[in-house]
Formats: structure tokens, C-alpha cells, sequence
């Protein structure tokens, strides 16, 4: 596995030190929005639905903006730029927020950049590896990705418990930001044929499999029920664990993914990709039900979001693989865009329903929907979506 990790190409490394820092900087933030909404601007699970909803939304819709065009000038390196300045710029302004509002328009920029960079970089990953590198390559990503997140709410629990508030946190964030820009200028671009002249823009699923088409249908499925993962930070604050403990619980379910996320999606490129992320569907759905019955901030809780580590370390990069996969080379940019469309855009319903659930009826009522729909799906991968034709 080592040597094997150590064999993939430069751009699979640039691209995974520039998720790792990325994510430190993105880390130290996300695990303390939440507790910040709740505790010092006043809003509740609704306002918190409706900002990563609504975000997450816009940046699906780039996603797919940015995946075709990159697939029609044949130049990603510049999209992958771009986005993660935008990013690393709009995350530190969270500190200046006076209001939930000010939040959503941090989030919502924050969002844009990744909407610009997620399907140019994963394009970048598929187009630098062969075929049967690809669940070990997006495996090994996910894992620098999850690598950050460590890193990230471990330097905010040292900050916090050195007696920096909330604010500063956010605020010092700009510092990884800023090394994530001198990472990204040095990432190459892959050689690709050029389009034949006068060759259109395609914005649909024209040239893209059946196979492809219904693998969207059922991740929309599961994204329906995967609400942010901000929601599972709100359990554990309620439930009792307070802003260190969250942070912390944040950083060991980061650390389980980042340790398991590379053997785990290497594990698609020999049992099969559809059989390998469908067991991780059902995971899933394991996971969400024990977070959303468990009665306190226990050592339960912690068993919890370690083992949601390792249910995301098994997906992430195998549901990427499989979009490799399933369609042809030169329109990997458009399939990754489609694939961050339907994952993000899905988003908004699912954290506006999650949090009308929450508030309405139960937590637990609104984490047995996400399991509910995260083991329909696993179901109508295996015998729907790889059927022939």
C-alpha cells in the first residue's frame, strides 16, 4: 500500500498537501459555526439549515459551471486557483459577523470557492491516474483532506483553551489560507487532446452512460437524507458536550477518516465499486441511527463519531472512482460537475427538512429519515443503478 501511494503521480500529491492545509484552515472554523449560531448570535437548528442549505446549493450549481467549461478550454489549474483563494479569503470574515446573516454571507462565499474548484480538481486527480489507481488515488486524497480536519480543530481547542474566544479563531484562519495559494500555483496542468473546432458547450447528460444517469438519481437518494455535518456537531452540543469537547469529537471522527480513507476506497479498485459503497450506504445509516438515539455526551458519543469516521472514510473516495468509472475521459470535468451538482444542490432540502424535523418533532426523528434514505439507496445501487444497458 505504501509503495503504491508513493507511485502516484505529482499532481495527486500537490492536490492532496493543498486539501490537507485547506482543510486545516476550513477546521478550525466549521466545528465552532454552529455553537457560535447557537450561543452568541442566538439562532437556532431552522437558521443553521437554511445557511448550509442554501450554500451548499450555490456551490453545487458552480460545481457544474465550472466542471464544463473546464472540460471545454481543456484548463482546470486555473478554476482550482481561483476557488481556493475565494475560499480562504471569506472563511476568516466569519469573526467579523454580527448576526446569522453575516454567517450565511461567509458560508455563502466560502461555497462559491469550492464550487469553482471541487469538479476542475477532481478532474485533475482522474486525468493524472490509471484506471485501476483511481479509488487509491481519491482514497489518499480524502485522506490529506481528513488529515486537515484534525489539524484544524486541534489548533482551535489549543486556541480556545488558551483563552482566545470564538472570533480570533476564525479570524487567525487566514493563515493556512494563504500557504493553500502558494500550493495551488505550483499544480501542473495534464495534457489533453484538443476539442475538434466549433465543438459546443454541453451543459446536459448528452454522451454521459444510463449508468451514470442512474447512479445520480440514487445518490440524490442519499444526499436527501445526508444533511451538513454540522447538524451531528449540534447533537453533541446538545447532548452536553461543550465547545472543546465538540471540537474535539470533531477532530477524532476527522482523524478515524484520515487514517481509514486511503485503504478503505483502495479496497473499490479490487472488490468492485457499486458493492463496496453500497456496504458503505448501509454504514451509514447505522451511524446516523446510534447519533441520533444516543441519550448523553458520553463515551458512547465518541465511539459514535469515530465510527462515522470510518463509514466516511469508505465513501468519499469510492463514490468519486465510480464517476470515474462510468464515463469517458474527455468528459470527466461535465460527470464530476454533474456528480457535485446532484451532492450539493440536494443539500439545501435535506438541511431545510432535517432542521424542520429537529425542531418539529425529534432529533432522532430526523436521523432515522437520513438513515431511512441512506439504506434505500444502497439497495437501488446494487440492483439498479450497475444493471446492463
Amino acid at each position: 500500500m505504501i509503495a503504491a501511494v508513493r507511485a502516484l503521480p505529482r499532481t495527486v500529491w500537490l492536490l492532496a498537501a493543498i486539501s490537507l492545509v485547506n482543510d486545516a484552515a476550513s477546521d478550525m472554523i466549521y466545528p465552532l459555526v454552529p455553537i457560535y449560531l447557537a450561543s452568541v448570535l442566538m439562532a437556532g437548528p431552522k437558521a443553521l439549515g437554511l445557511i448550509e442549505g442554501i450554500a451548499e446549493a450555490m456551490s453545487s450549481v458552480l460545481k457544474l459551471f465550472a466542471g464544463v467549461l473546464a472540460d471545454r478550454s481543456r484548463r482546470a489549474r486555473e478554476w482550482v486557483i481561483a476557488g481556493y483563494g475565494i475560499a480562504g479569503i471569506a472563511r476568516p470574515l466569519i469573526g467579523l459577523a454580527t448576526s446569522w446573516l453575516g454567517v450565511f454571507a461567509c458560508r455563502f462565499a466560502d461555497r462559491i470557492g469550492k464550487g469553482l474548484r471541487s469538479a476542475p480538481r477532481d478532474a485533475l486527480i482522474s486525468l493524472s491516474v490509471e484506471p485501476h489507481q483511481r479509488g487509491l488515488a481519491f482514497g489518499f486524497h480524502r485522506s490529506m483532506d481528513n488529515f486537515g480536519a484534525v489539524i484544524g480543530p486541534l489548533v482551535a481547542a489549543l486556541l480556545l483553551a488558551i483563552g482566545f474566544d470564538m472570533r480570533t479563531v476564525f479570524l487567525l484562519a487566514i493563515v493556512p489560507a494563504l500557504a493553500v495559494l502558494v500550493l495551488a500555483w505550483k499544480v501542473p496542468e495534464p495534457e489533453r487532446e484538443p476539442l475538434p473546432a466549433k465543438q459546443p458547450i454541453r451543459w446536459t447528460f448528452a454522451g454521459l452512460p444510463p449508468a451514470f444517469r442512474r447512479y445520480l438519481v440514487v445518490l440524490g437518494l442519499f444526499t436527501l437524507g445526508n444533511s451538513s455535518n454540522m447538524f451531528l456537531l449540534l447533537r453533541a452540543n446538545e447532548l452536553g458536550a461543550d465547545a472543546t469537547r465538540t471540537t474535539l469529537m470533531w477532530a477524532l471522527y476527522s482523524f478515524v477518516a484520515a487514517l481509514l480513507s486511503t485503504p478503505l476506497s483502495a479496497l473499490s479498485d479490487r472488490f468492485g465499486r457499486a458493492r463496496t459503497l453500497a456496504v458503505a450506504w448501509l454504514a451509514y445509516a447505522l451511524a446516523y441511527l446510534a447519533i441520533g438515539f444516543l441519550p448523553s455526551a458520553d463515551w458512547a458519543l465518541w465511539l459514535a463519531f469515530a465510527g462515522y469516521g470510518v463509514v466516511t472514510a469508505s465513501l468519499e473516495g469510492t463514490e468519486k472512482a465510480l464517476v470515474a468509472d462510468l464515463v469517458p475521459r474527455e468528459r470527466s470535468g461535465t460527470a464530476f460537475g454533474w456528480y457535485n451538482l446532484v451532492a450539493g444542490v440536494l443539500l439545501l432540502p435535506a438541511s431545510l427538512l432535517f432542521g424542520w424535523l429537529w425542531a418539529t418533532l425529534s432529533p432522532g426523528v430526523a436521523f432515522a429519515f437520513g438513515a431511512a434514505c441512506a439504506a434505500l439507496a444502497s439497495l437501488l445501487l446494487r440492483f439498479w443503478v450497475m444493471r446492463a444497458g
